[in-house]
């Protein structure tokens, strides 16, 4: 059996401006240029997966039903725009600010990879041939505990930054692809 290429993405920052426990599609606003590259990388062969730690879950901040209908709505967006991201894994525990049984350690929150492990055994990743994007060095840490191959720490500093972050993402995947 082959393994795949996965795209992991996470999602507060990467694919949406992160405003803050965000979980209406109100506050939802995508980041310029995330359709294109997520329809790129299905293109590539990319599976493109979300690890995201959703501690407003764990805060009481909104539910779990809230975050699945958000989710379902992101997915759908992505889907219009002729990309398809392929299943989103979450992880609503915190250790110090979760209430009742989501307030505990977990191997799943990053910077563990339990999200990326768990995507791996499901799909039958490669990951040293895989991808992550993340905007917080605990993704970055993530990716690098489970092995992904190539991490990238975006951090989007104005439509200057933003362009040169694109090209570096989208020629990263190219070199992934020359290289396999």
């Amino acid at each position: 059996m082959t393994s795949r290429r996965a795209l992991f993405l996470d999602r507060d920052g990467v694919i949406n401006l992160d405003h803050g426990y965000v979980h209406e599609q109100t506050h939802f606003n995508f980041v310029d240029g995330i359709f294109d590259l997520v329809k790129y990388a299905n293109d590539l062969g990319y599976i493109v997966l979300v690890v995201t730690n959703q501690a407003g879950i764990g805060r009481g901040y909104y539910t779990e039903q809230d975050f699945k209908f958000l989710t379902k709505w992101m997915c759908d967006q992505f889907l219009a725009n002729g990309g398809r991201v392929e299943k989103v894994y979450y992880c609503s525990e915190h250790p110090d600010a979760g209430i009742g049984a989501y307030k505990r350690d977990s191997y799943f929150r990053k910077p563990g990879p339990g999200m990326i492990v768990a995507a791996a055994h499901d799909y039958k990743l490669d990951l040293p041939s895989s991808v992550l994007i993340g905007d917080k060095v605990t993704d970055i840490e993530a990716g690098i505990a489970a092995g992904v191959g190539r991490n990238i720490l975006y951090s989007p500093g104005g439509a200057s930054t933003h362009a040169t972050n694109c090209s570096l993402i989208v020629g990263t995947l190219c070199q992934a692809k020359v290289y396999l």
